[in-house]
């Protein structure tokens, strides 16, 4: 089954704020996902569901799910890690998660 990469608007925003060096890295951890590559690991309790790639201090959540018979591993929240799951988890909460999937 093939797999495709997506980034959200607010992954892409977050690239856009980070130096060359770290910018360059996360994006190569990103593109690894399709081969099964690089620090990923399933969330457990309230996030349960999601998986997370770490490159670095960064850390990216994101989902995969088989859409028209691809695998799609949609990216849709980086942070760095003292802020990214307390944020997540509030986006739960709060029903905006919803929100961050649709762009």
């Amino acid at each position: 089954m093939k797999t495709k990469v997506r980034a959200g608007r607010q992954v892409e925003d977050f690239l856009k704020t980070l130096a060359p060096e770290p910018r360059r890295a996360l994006r190569l951890a990103m593109k690894s996902l399709p081969g099964g590559k690089g620090d990923v690991k399933l969330l457990e309790g309230r996030l349960s569901g999601f998986w997370r790639l770490r490159a670095g201090n960064i850390r990216v959540i994101f989902e995969i799910k088989a859409v028209g018979g691809e695998r799609v591993i949609f990216c849709l929240y980086a942070n760095y890690r003292p802020t990214v799951y307390v944020v997540l988890e509030q986006l739960l909460v709060s029903g905006l998660i919803e929100e961050l999937k649709q762009n």
